[in-house]
């Protein structure tokens, strides 16, 4: 099929793009973990199981050792917080990129929530800049701690500060968490092994590499080049929704980087607006051969728009979200949800279709949950943020 220049990407075009850019088409999965992250600019971490889950569907070879090697031996992937205060795993050389371009600001008014609830107790900024010192050593002369292990060595960790002042859930509390959590944001300790398997949430801190020396505008060009690549074309509500940035700041950097609007929707009823792609990335992409996948909870793809009406109807929605916007484990068919899976305790993997899609592709969507099945082997996997179909199937 000969290449075009388009103006228009309706929604099949859309859907041809998230099938290839994402690793979800016949022959496009990936041999590393490290591919798999840079082809979605970032990777879920919320659910320590999705970054695995995430990696494992779009990889050639699904195993999880692959993942643990990128996280832990080779550190080529990072866990921080960035996009949306949430925790992500990113490649490493997009780490300072994200924390100048949007943790960086988090860390500000993290610390100063942290000086505020530290008041109370009558402590001050030369407190807190003495136990931040303390801790940063302790865990540079370690090489690796928990936050037991840490909150033991560093006194001032344990100092107790009043959290949720004039709430409900006011409460004196240690300091550790909020501290870490605020070097965490800086970058000066970094989240290592969990403490438990691959499904566990709680990590071991390490040295980190400092904040990132980058212009907070370089920064978000730099993202919404990176994440308009993955996921363009899409909209500016997209990109401030998916940044968590003011809607300023999104337009700034969709200028920076030259984007291009064009028109979306398939043109029976009004688009969402107009979309934005790079100047370069204009040409049509051939759709792949039919293909199906199962994606987990918070898969980047499921959560890579605000707009999602043209892969995921809306009269299944509900059934696949839980209440505060969490998506469970989904069923795709050639670039639409159109179920959701669950893993039972048997370790088998079963779906439920929440539209009709046939014959043929009821067969592929068999053949991807067997692959699961083998590829969890003796894991078993219950996602953090449970929903109705999820819950349904896995009780079932």
């Amino acid at each position: 099929m000969t290449s075009r220049v388009v103006d228009t990407m309706n929604n099949s075009e859309r859907r041809a793009r998230l099938a290839t850019r994402h690793l979800l088409a016949p022959g496009t999965r990936a041999a590393s973990a490290e591919a798999v992250a840079d082809a979605l600019v970032a990777l879920h971490a919320t659910d320590a199981a999705t970054v695995y889950l995430s990696a494992l569907a779009r990889l050639r070879k699904p195993e999880t050792g692959e993942v643990e090697r990128a996280l832990y031996d080779d550190r080529t992937l990072v866990r921080m917080h960035g996009m949306r205060q949430t925790l992500f795993v990113v490649p490493a050389d997009l780490a300072a990129v994200v924390q100048a371009s949007t943790t960086r600001e988090m860390w500000g008014k993290e610390r100063g929530s942290l000086l505020k609830s530290a008041a109370d107790a009558g402590l001050d900024a030369a407190w807190l800049d003495r136990v931040e010192a303390a801790t940063v050593a302790e865990v540079a002369r370690r090489g690796s701690a928990t936050g037991a292990e840490l909150g033991k060595a560093v006194p001032g960790l344990r100092d107790q500060v009043l959290y949720g002042k004039g709430t409900k859930w006011e409460a004196w509390q240690p300091a550790s968490g909020r501290v870490l959590r605020v070097l965490g944001f800086d970058g000066a300790v970094v989240r290592g092994r969990p403490v438990g398997s691959w499904l566990s949430s709680q990590h071991r801190w390490e040295p980190g590499k400092g904040h990132a020396e980058i212009a907070v505008a370089d920064a978000q060009a730099e993202l919404t080049r990176r994440w308009l690549r993955a996921f363009g074309p899409a909209t500016e509500a997209d990109l401030k929704w998916w940044t968590g940035w003011k809607v300023t700041d999104a337009r700034k950097a969709l200028k920076a980087v030259g984007a291009v609007q064009v028109a979306l929707g398939d043109g029976t009823a009004p688009g969402p607006g107009p979309g934005w792609v790079l100047p370069d990335d204009l040409e049509e992409v051939a759709p792949p051969e039919p293909w199906a996948a199962l994606l987990p909870g918070l898969d980047p793809t499921a959560m890579g728009w605000q707009g999602r009406d043209w892969y995921l109807a809306e009269a299944i929605r509900p059934r696949l979200f839980d209440r505060a916007g969490n998506v469970g484990p989904t069923v795709w068919w050639n670039g639409e949800v159109v179920g959701g899976w669950a893993q039972r305790a048997d370790g088998t993997v079963a779906t439920k279709l929440l539209r009709d899609v046939g014959a043929d592709a009821e067969a592929a969507i068999a053949v991807e949950a067997e692959r699961w099945r083998k590829a969890l082997g003796e894991h078993r996997v219950t996602p953090r943020f449970r929903t109705p179909v999820e819950r349904e199937i896995s009780e079932g």
